[in-house]
C-alpha cells in the first residue's frame, strides 16, 4: 500500500490533510518537525513525502541535504501561494509538484494519483538514453547531435517536475514532439496531452476553446462547452504559438497560472484546474515582449524552464538518420520498401533545410513518390544552394554567363579567447576548460537579464555553484586589476 508522510508543524492542518489522504486510500504518518522527519523517514521511508517548508527548527529544504534521505521518496511542497519563486524552487530541489493552503482536494488527489517513485523515472531515463546510443533516437526525438542531446538532458532533468516549460525554436524543428517527450517522461503521463495552436483559432473563439463557456453566453452557445483546461485535466496543455494569443486573454492565463483557477465565459464562480503547462514560440521571446506580441509578467511566468530547440542546418549530423527513419516510416504506410543510394544521403547533408525536419520529412515523402524503382538517387532531392544558384540563369531562358573568378581570402585566424557573436558563444581550440565555462556563464547571465534563477536553470547547475562562480571571476577580476 502506498505510503505518506506529512511534515507540517501545524496541528489542524496535519489533521485534517491526514484524513483526506487516508480517505483516498493511502496510510499516513505525520511529523511536526524536521527532528521527527528524519526519524519517520528513517524508519519508514515513504512513497510521497508532503513537506511544508516553514518548520520551528528549520526550513524544510534542510531534508535534502542528506540525498539518501529521499532519494526514493517523490516530494511535494507545500506553501502558502503559488509563485515564480516557488516554481524554481521546485525545480531545483527535483520536487514532483507544490500543493497551495488552503489545499484544494481535486489537486490533492490529483497528485496522490500520480505518485511515482524516482527510481522508476529514472530507470526509464536511463533506458531512453541506452536507446539514445543504439539506435539514435531519445523517445520520439531523433539525432546524435551534441545539441540535441543538451535538448535530451534538460528534458530529463524538468519531466518528472511539475513546472511550467516553454519551448523556443524555428517552425518545424519539433516543438509538439519535445512537449510530448516531456509527457509521457511525466507523472501525468497516464492522463491526456492535448495541443492548441494559439495562431489557428479565430480570435473571437480562442477563449471559449480554452477556458469553456455555459449556455447562453452568447449567441450559438446552445450548450455548455468544456475548455481545453478541463479536457487536459491531470494530464498537459502544450499551448503552441503562445505570442499569437490575444493580449487580453494573456492575462487570463497569467491569472491561472497564478491562482490555479480560470473561468468559463458566461460563469459566474471559477473552478480548479490541475494542469500542467508547456508553451512553445518560434519567435525570441525577450523580442516578442519587445514589439508588444507577449506580455513581460507572463513570459516570466512562462520561462520557469526554458528549453531551446536547434535548426537542422546546425545539426546537419543528423540529416542522414532522420532521412532513414522518415522512410521507414513512409514504407511501412505504403506497403512498399525503399532505399536511399548513397549520393542521396550525401546531397541531403548538403541542404541548409529553411523548414527544418517539417520540410525534410516532406521532401523524403516527394522522393519516394517520385521513385520508380526501389532506390531514391539524388533526382528528387532538393539540391545545394549553390548548385540551385548556378542553374538560376539556365533556368530562365538566359545564356550561361562566363564564368568570373572569385578572389578567395584567406581564412582569419581564429581569436585568442572565447567571445559572444550575437546569441552563439564561440570557443576556440586551444583555449582552457575554465576559459570556455567562464564565457558560457557570463553569456547567459547577460541573456536571461542577470537573473541567476533562470541563469541557473538553463545552465542547469544548483543555484550555489552560479554563486560560487560569480564569486571567483569577480575576485580574479579584482586580483588582475
Amino acid at each position: 500500500m502506498t505510503h505518506a508522510l506529512i511534515v507540517e508543524d501545524d496541528v489542524d492542518s496535519a489533521a485534517s490533510l491526514k484524513a483526506l489522504i487516508a480517505s483516498e486510500g493511502l496510510t499516513v504518518s505525520t511529523a511536526s518537525n524536521l527532528f521527527d522527519a528524519r526519524k519517520q523517514l528513517s524508519l519508514q521511508p515513504p512513497d510521497i513525502v508532503l513537506l511544508d517548508l516553514r518548520l520551528p527548527d528549520g526550513s524544510g529544504m534542510d531534508l535534502f541535504e542528506d540525498p539518501e534521505l529521499l532519494s526514493n521518496s517523490e516530494v511535494v511542497l507545500i506553501t502558502g501561494h503559488a509563485s515564480l519563486e516557488t516554481s524554481i524552487l521546485a525545480l531545483r530541489l527535483g520536487v514532483a509538484d507544490y500543493l497551495v493552503k488552503p489545499i484544494n482536494l481535486k489537486h490533492l488527489q490529483g497528485v496522490l494519483s500520480r505518485v511515482t517513485k524516482p527510481a522508476v523515472l529514472k530507470a526509464e531515463v536511463a533506458d531512453l538514453t541506452a536507446k539514445l546510443a543504439a539506435t539514435g533516437h531519445f523517445g520520439q526525438l531523433w539525432g546524435r547531435a551534441p545539441n540535441m542531446k543538451r535538448v535530451y538532458e534538460q528534458i530529463s532533468r524538468v519531466a518528472g517536475t511539475g513546472v511550467t516549460v516553454f519551448i523556443t525554436g524555428e517552425s518545424g524543428t519539433g516543438k509538439e514532439v519535445v512537449a510530448q517527450t516531456i509527457h509521457e517522461l511525466s507523472r501525468r503521463r497516464k492522463m491526456p496531452f492535448l495541443g492548441v495552436n494559439c495562431g489557428a483559432i479565430s480570435p473571437n473563439l480562442i477563449e471559449s476553446e480554452i477556458f469553456g463557456h455555459e449556455k447562453g453566453s452568447f449567441t450559438g452557445a446552445d450548450r455548455q462547452h468544456q475548455g481545453f483546461f478541463e479536457r487536459a485535466a491531470g494530464g498537459t496543455l502544450f499551448l503552441d504559438e503562445i505570442t499569437e494569443m490575444p493580449l487580453e486573454l494573456q492575462v487570463k492565463l497569467l491569472r491561472v497560472l497564478e491562482t490555479g483557477r480560470f473561468m468559463r465565459v458566461g460563469a459566474t464562480q471559477s473552478q480548479e484546474t490541475d494542469v500542467r503547462i508547456v508553451a512553445a514560440t518560434n519567435r525570441s521571446p525577450f523580442e516578442a515582449v519587445a514589439s508588444g506580441r507577449l506580455r513581460e509578467d507572463l513570459m516570466y511566468r512562462l520561462n520557469v524552464f526554458p528549453i531551446e530547440l536547434p535548426p537542422l542546418r546546425e545539426r546537419l549530423s543528423d540529416v542522414g538518420l532522420l532521412a532513414e527513419h522518415f522512410l521507414r516510416l513512409i514504407s511501412e504506410q505504403e506497403g512498399k520498401v525503399k532505399s536511399f543510394t548513397p549520393e542521396a544521403l550525401e546531397q541531403l547533408t548538403c541542404h541548409d533545410w529553411p523548414g527544418n525536419v517539417r520540410e525534410l520529412r516532406n521532401a523524403v515523402h516527394r522522393a519516394y513518390v517520385m521513385a520508380q524503382g526501389t532506390h531514391i538517387d539524388a533526382q528528387w532531392l532538393p539540391r545545394p544552394a549553390e548548385k540551385r544558384a548556378a542553374e538560376q540563369p539556365l533556368a530562365q531562358g538566359s545564356a550561361a554567363a562566363p564564368a568570373v573568378p572569385v578572389p578567395v581570402q584567406a581564412p582569419e585566424p581564429a581569436p585568442p579567447a572565447p567571445h559572444t557573436v550575437g546569441k552563439s558563444v564561440v570557443i576556440p581550440i586551444g583555449v582552457t576548460l575554465a576559459e570556455a565555462e567562464q564565457t558560457l556563464i557570463l553569456a547567459t547571465l547577460r541573456h536571461c537579464r542577470h537573473q541567476k534563477e533562470r541563469t541557473a536553470a538553463t545552465l542547469g547547475i544548483s543555484l550555489k555553484t552560479l554563486y560560487n562562480r560569480l564569486k571567483q571571476y569577480n575576485a580574479d577580476k579584482d586580483e588582475g586589476d
